[in-house]
């Protein structure tokens, strides 16, 4: 593995953290880093190629693991106050969760099909 892929994200995410310092607009530090990575992904900028490589590089699949964890350490706390809401949270979360995907899926399929990717 080379340096110049974890480089290019860091860049990206010191340059956010300055970013969110200097800027009035009180927005998370993850929305800078997303604007941040479009424009240097973007084909205005010159080293959209170098960028795309490198990110394309990396393997994102083991730090996603490790969030999965933490999120799912951080809601065991709230488990209690979860079950204190009663049975029908229970049923609004799953309505909502099925809901986001089927609506992902119809969404992403419409734009395969007018693409005609699919």
């Amino acid at each position: 593995m080379r340096y110049a892929e974890w480089g290019i994200l860091l860049g990206i995410s010191a340059a956010a953290v300055v970013l969110s310092k200097l800027v009035p607009l009180r927005l998370p530090i993850v929305a800078y880093c997303s604007i941040i990575g479009l424009l240097v992904a973007s084909p205005l900028c010159p080293a959209r190629e170098f960028v795309i490589a490198s990110a394309n590089s990396i393997n994102f699949t083991a730090p996603l693991t490790l969030v999965g964890a933490y999120a799912g350490i951080s809601i065991g706390d709230q488990i209690k106050s979860f079950v204190k809401q009663g049975w029908k949270m229970i049923i609004v979360g799953v309505l909502v969760m099925t809901g986001t995907f089927l609506g992902s899926a119809c969404i992403a399929q419409l734009v395969l099909s007018l693409t005609n990717a699919i």
